[in-house]
């Protein structure tokens, strides 16, 4: 046995090089990560240069890596809307879309007054939309019959692939009103071009029960409007007032706890009130994904960064994030981040 030989130790499982002889028939050897001890000779057994290689290839480690808990993917939950694009100055056609990220298979239908003052139900279509879809429908509504069309019905049911919560089944009447009509003309979702646009999953996913059939006879008819009027509107620029009736956020959105809590923050701890901004932050841009914003800001502040790195890395994971950066520098420093959305 020589400097520099391979040997391993008889009961133990470390194995390593001669380094030196000590007296008393001791032996100091080089084991892994340059460590030396001192053994007995006869505590020790060369080895083989092919056992040799095959020991160091099996003791060969790589080292663990610290794998980062991933961030839970921003779901855009709501945003099934019914839109009525002109076709020209008196026709409109009716479309049924989808700007969530669920798949939503819907049955479409009208209601109207029947003989003897029932209600009678008009299947139109059913189908399955993909997220960030639509579908047209055959049916074209002249304008100037605004004051019969009839009332639309939609149904659905909710499905995402894997695990998720259980959504409750979509029912929904819609009655076009001239009086309240006509202020959702906007750029509709999905289409992107100019309609006048309902949601229909703005309030809650509960189904709505179905009213009696004398009540609904008895529901006031909507207000007659003039076909001049109804042109009129139709051709009329889209102005700065007009907007989509749902809880749109404002561009700009401030995430500092004296802004959510202004009564204080109690006796709650920091990890509650981190959970308190975080969800405010996921419930907001959801709203703003479902009302098709173009961008929106986050003021977050700087303190110790943990807030704005949380906000960074669900942004860089979500679907419907173009890009983000931080935002009014010159006010907030990298207090702020702006998020431009596809």
């Amino acid at each position: 046995m020589n400097i520099g030989d391979k040997v391993r130790l008889l009961r133990a499982k470390e194995q390593g090089v001669v380094s030196r002889f000590l007296p008393g028939d001791m032996i100091e050897i080089e084991i892994e990560d340059g460590f030396r001890i001192p053994v007995m000779r006869s505590e020790l057994v060369p080895v083989s240069p092919l056992e040799a290689d095959r020991l160091l290839k099996t003791s060969t480690f790589a080292p663990q890596k610290t794998v980062e808990p991933k961030a839970p993917t921003i779901l855009s939950n709501q945003g099934i809307y019914l839109a009525f694009m002109p076709v020209n100055d008196r026709e409109y056609t009716l479309h049924l879309i989808n700007n969530t990220d669920w798949d939503f298979a819907y049955v479409l239908g009208e209601e109207s007054a029947g003989a003897g003052g029932g209600v009678q139900f008009r299947g139109l279509h059913s189908g399955l939309l993909k997220p960030k879809s639509q579908q047209k429908m055959n049916d074209l509504y002249l304008h100037a019959g605004f004051e019969s069309w009839p009332t639309f019905v939609v149904q659905g049911l909710w499905f995402r692939a894997g695990k998720s919560a259980l959504r409750q089944p979509l029912i929904k009447r819609f009655k076009a009103r001239a009086t309240t009509f006509f202020k959702n003309k906007t750029t509709v979702p999905v289409i992107s071009l100019p309609g006048f646009l309902t949601q229909l999953d703005a309030e809650s996913d509960q189904p709505q029960p179905s009213a009696p059939s004398s009540n609904r006879a008895a529901q006031p008819k909507p207000t007659i409007i003039h076909p001049e009027d109804l042109k009129a509107e139709m051709l009329k620029p889209k102005s700065d007032t007009d907007s989509v009736s749902i809880e749109r956020p404002t561009s700009v959105v401030d995430l500092h706890i004296e802004t959510l809590l202004p009564k204080g923050a109690g006796n709650r701890n920091p990890a509650e009130l981190l959970k308190l901004q975080l969800d405010t932050f996921e419930k907001t841009l959801e709203n703003a994904v479902a009302s098709a914003m173009s961008d929106i800001t986050f003021i977050h502040g700087v303190g110790s960064g943990s807030l704005r790195t949380e906000l960074h890395k669900r942004l860089g994971q979500h679907p419907h994030v173009k890009f983000f950066e931080d935002a009014q520098k010159q006010k907030f420093g990298y207090g702020a981040t702006k998020v431009t959305l596809k």
